[in-house]
């Protein structure tokens, strides 16, 4: 018989290592793959958001424009549909890291991430995609788990979010228990209008079935192996068949880019999850939540939570892993040793949830930039373009990112087009071994942090270089 100590293994020990969102009824039928040449006006390479968005976009923009879409698996099949759900209207990864790199186009930046955010909504509801959207907003936590004094950020962003007219509350110990009760609350920050929560394969779904309406045609299945000048396109090649395309949008993210030296602007870093089983009134009731926001303590090493349409508590986050090399593989995306410490976790949050058990657990990969958000450019004489980086919070994101992917391709100035945020790229990472010893390093760093309340050496360092970081 187990003792309380370790009871949180027991919650995990029966969990399916497979992403609860991916264990639906509404999985669409899996499209053709792409078994001979072909030609195209714009080839989009990555099924996940970014790619689904461009070729919806593109297709809105143009309807008589011809678009391909392929992907090396299928459609949603990775981050896009094993994420948190979190779609937060931010487009900088949080506006402390936005004022720290483009102070003066901050406002600017925030002002189309809340107009991106409501375009997704109008999108979501035009094309009538069910995915359990809730604009709730969301809360970020302030915990007895760390020593630093991080209620002080909190009332620093407060003043900022206000001082850009947004919608926000600051909750002290009292008002942040009558929102969600844990003994581990000191406070909190509800950016009201500002997120939402979704079912993220769902969405993904949605957006495919979206495109196919438009005209998009979609390859699964298909995995680009490379791009090159081909007369006055480009060709994308794939093991059955070539793809001769006008303009070709890249949005493969974390996995191994088709421009080598985009590789140093990325890592690819594994995040993990945990999901409950559903919860009893008597459960729900013993940790209020009734406005079902968002959640995100806001250490450097951090937990995001949200509950689900059928009132399970999607946990995860804390651990984020760099494997050497850059090393992408679906096997990591197991990771029992991070699945125990986040029910750990999870407990000493929701004591009063014991005896709950997790019926998933599962993992997947992210790409980041040294300025944890999204970047862009072109190649080929411009008939390339991708966005990549956008470091965990590319849910909403993604939608901007393929705006502007598609003024780069079309040649068309807008708003976007003119900021440093578009036109300036991150710095690189080191090459490895520099790069593997730096990132575990700073995650060292970040944990003794976030228990000792001090930034030491290495991340004033950082700090120094532009490069602040955090999980």
């Amino acid at each position: 018989m187990s003792s309380s100590n370790d009871a949180y293994l027991d919650a995990i020990a029966d969990a399916s290592p497979y992403p609860y969102w991916l264990e639906g009824v509404d999985i669409p039928d899996s499209n053709p793959t792409l078994v001979r040449n072909t030609s195209s006006d714009l080839c989009v390479v990555g099924g996940g958001y970014a790619g689904l968005w461009t070729a919806i976009l593109a297709k809105e923009r143009d309807p008589s424009r011809d678009v391909v879409l392929i992907d090396a698996r299928e459609v949603g099949s990775a981050a896009s549909g094993r994420n948190g759900g979190f779609m937060e209207a931010s487009l900088t990864h949080g506006v402390a890291n936005g004022q720290q790199r483009f102070p003066e186009e901050l406002a600017s930046l925030e002002r189309l991430g809340l107009a991106n955010l409501n375009a997704i909504e109008a999108a979501i509801g035009h094309y009538g995609i069910d995915c359990d959207y809730e604009r709730t907003g969301v809360i970020d936590v302030a915990t007895t788990s760390h020593a630093a004094s991080y209620f002080d950020e909190l009332r620093e962003d407060h003043a900022q979010l206000r001082h850009l007219g947004q919608r926000v509350e600051l909750l002290d110990r009292g008002a942040m228990q009558d929102q969600v009760h844990s003994p581990t609350y000191t406070g909190g920050l509800w950016r009201k209008d500002r997120a939402a929560i979704v079912d993220p394969a769902k969405l993904a779904w949605g957006l495919k079935a979206a495109a196919e309406s438009l005209g998009v045609r979609i390859y699964e299945d298909t995995k680009a192996t490379g791009v090159e000048r081909d007369g006055v396109g480009v060709m994308v090649s794939t093991p059955l068949g070539n793809i001769r395309a006008g303009r070709v949008a890249l949005a493969t993210n974390a996995f191994p880019p088709l421009l080598r030296r985009l590789g140093h602007y990325i890592a690819p870093v594994y995040d993990y999850c945990l999901v409950t089983e559903p919860l009893t009134p008597a459960q729900l009731e013993s940790i209020g939540w009734e406005q079902r926001q968002g959640l995100s303590d806001i250490g450097n090493q951090f937990h995001y939570y949200r509950l689900t349409a059928d009132n399970r508590i999607l946990w995860g986050g804390y651990d984020a892993i760099y494997y050497w090399r850059g090393k992408v593989n679906p096997d990591l995306e197991s990771r029992p040793e991070t699945w125990a410490l986040l029910s750990q976790h999870f407990f000493e949050t929701f004591p009063q949830l014991e005896g709950v058990r997790f019926s998933n657990a599962w993992g997947g990969v992210i790409d980041t930039s040294t300025r944890f958000c999204v970047f862009w450019g072109t190649a080929l004489h411009g008939r390339v373009a991708y966005a990549l980086g956008y470091t965990g919070l590319g849910v909403a994101a993604t939608r901007f990112g393929a705006e502007v992917t598609l003024d780069l391709l079309d040649g068309r100035r807008s708003e976007a087009t003119e900021l440093d945020f578009v036109k300036k790229k991150p710095l690189p990472f080191p090459p490895e071994p520099f790069r593997f010893l730096g990132i575990q390093a700073t995650r060292w760093s970040l944990d003794a942090e976030d228990r000792t309340g001090k930034r030491n050496l290495w991340l004033r360092f950082l700090d120094r270089l532009g490069l602040g970081f955090d999980s």
